[in-house]
């Protein structure tokens, strides 16, 4: 997996990035950051390991199961993010996030 360098914040994008670029810019707690790829994956030379494969299947399929919820089950994972959040250190601030990890956590291994 390709790893990443943290360059700085930044206050103000206009503009057009190359295709090529290995800048990139990523939203961390709603905080817009730049960052460099450090070792970008050759997948001629380096492919998926099967046990890549079943996990992005395996969240894919978390996803999946999210976007088939009914009503009540989103009521009911809204509560628990809820309760969650009242906790000292919430795990997840976004319900969305919380919904996929529960629905992941379904699948087992």
């Amino acid at each position: 997996m390709a790893r990443y360098k943290p360059i700085d914040m930044v206050k103000h994008y206009q503009g057009k990035i190359c295709m090529h670029s290995d800048t990139y810019f990523q939203k961390r707690k709603r905080t817009l950051c730049t960052g460099k790829i450090c070792n970008p994956r050759d997948l001629a030379q380096n492919p998926y390991k099967p046990a890549e494969i079943a996990t992005h299947n395996k969240f894919r399929q978390a996803i999946q199961a999210v976007a088939a919820l009914t009503e009540e089950q989103i009521a009911a994972y809204k509560a628990a993010f809820e309760k969650q959040l009242q906790s000292p250190k919430p795990k997840y601030s976004y319900l969305r996030n919380y919904m996929i990890a529960q629905e992941y956590n379904k699948l087992g291994n």
